[in-house]
């Protein structure tokens, strides 16, 4: 058996029992603290980081009793960042002593900053990481905690899509609560994308539930699409981009002409996404982001939920761009007249959606825009 001093996220005790596989009956767990240590935000990061430093004491619970399950689940969720345990003598809350592990991260590893706050982070980050660790603790047996790690960013993307999209007005035509009932759900993939299946009935339009169907759908997130429109110029800016999903499929033309875009970060609106790519990609600063669409492009295989925007720009103003380096991305520009983009989308020259459709748009209100 091990008792453990958790310091940080672990002491949202919701997050700590969908770890442990565990409710709070079956958990001995006692307030603790660690004096002449703190706890920390991590710069850039939805975490705290332990410190040794002097007058302060890190606030935590103390976990008595893991068995090695327990240890094997909390290693697969922390291990993959650089964590290790060392032994450390805490003090109880209620009074005295006792020896402890803490998850230590490795020195100068995070840059941190100011005390964390624990009730603030459940505010901000509480649902979001409840979430994310449903996913992460779905390929416990099946991925080593390092490549779970390495596709933490995406599993985070998913996981504020996914409470982006509950967050929406609900169907008043169905209950989803009576309307569908799942019989298993399968987490079948884990990379940067995620396909996930379920095995389900729902409410057929003659009242009666549907067979038991198999259904997958391949989760990316939420994206921020904008195409941009310089009015003085009555000109849009496209980049070009080699697209691998494209070239899977066994699309002869795989580099694509497409407005920027990219995924939307946790903590991120989808206008602060469209503004940070249209720059990234495109070397562009957009004044003004007018909706285009809040759609999902392929409901019947993609869980993709895309932000359409034109967003209006002055071309003569066009610093960097091409996309980033750590991303892999070999980006192109190319500026075009209004009448050049519709004589494309009329010919079908265009493969990418998101763009035809911002194009339409764009049709339908470009004289108000000139106008403004």
């Amino acid at each position: 058996m091990v008792d453990l001093f958790v310091y940080g996220t672990l002491r949202h005790v919701p997050l700590l029992e969908l770890v442990l596989g565990a409710q709070g009956a079956a958990l001995d767990v006692i307030p603790a603290h660690l004096p002449d240590h703190g706890a920390f935000t991590v710069v850039n990061q939805p975490f705290p980081a332990i410190e040794a430093r002097s007058g302060h004491s890190a606030q935590g619970l103390l976990l008595r009793g893991l068995t090695q399950d327990d240890m094997d689940a909390l290693n697969f969720y922390e291990g993959g960042f650089d964590y290790a345990l060392q032994r450390v003598e805490v003090q109880l809350d209620a009074g005295g002593h006792a020896a402890a592990d803490v998850y230590f991260p490795e020195p100068g590893l995070w840059e941190t900053g100011d005390p964390w706050d624990l009730t603030e982070w459940v505010h901000q980050w509480g649902a979001l990481s409840l979430r994310a660790a449903e996913e992460v603790m779905a390929y416990r047996g099946r991925l080593t905690a390092a490549e779970v790690a390495e596709r933490f960013r995406p599993i985070r993307v998913r996981a504020a899509a996914w409470l982006a999209a509950r967050s929406q007005t609900g169907d008043p035509d169905h209950d989803l609560d009576r309307d569908v009932v799942v019989h298993n759900h399968k987490r079948a993939y884990l990379n940067f994308f995620a396909m996930e299946e379920m095995d389900l009935q729902f409410r057929r339009y003659d009242g009666s539930l549907s067979p038991v169907v198999n259904r997958g759908v391949a989760l990316v997130g939420r994206a921020a699409v904008v195409l941009p429109y310089d009015p003085r110029r009555d000109a849009v800016l496209l980049i070009e981009q080699f697209r691998a999903a494209t070239y899977i499929a066994g699309n002869q033309r795989p580099w694509m002409w497409e407005p920027p875009a990219g995924l939307v970060d946790p903590g991120e609106t989808a206008e602060q996404a469209a503004r940070r790519e249209a720059m990234e990609e495109a070397g562009l600063k957009v004044t003004h982001l007018e909706t285009v669409a809040q759609v999902y492009p392929s409901s019947g295989a993609s869980g993709e939920f895309l932000h359409v925007y034109v967003g209006i720009c002055d071309f003569d103003d066009i610093t960097g761009g091409g996309g980033l380096e750590s991303e892999d991305e070999d980006i192109r520009s190319q500026i075009i007249s209004y009448d050049h983009l519709m004589r494309g989308i009329d010919d079908h020259s265009y493969q990418d959606m998101p763009l035809v459709t911002a194009s339409l748009w764009l049709s339908r209100h470009r004289e108000r825009l000139r106008k403004t």
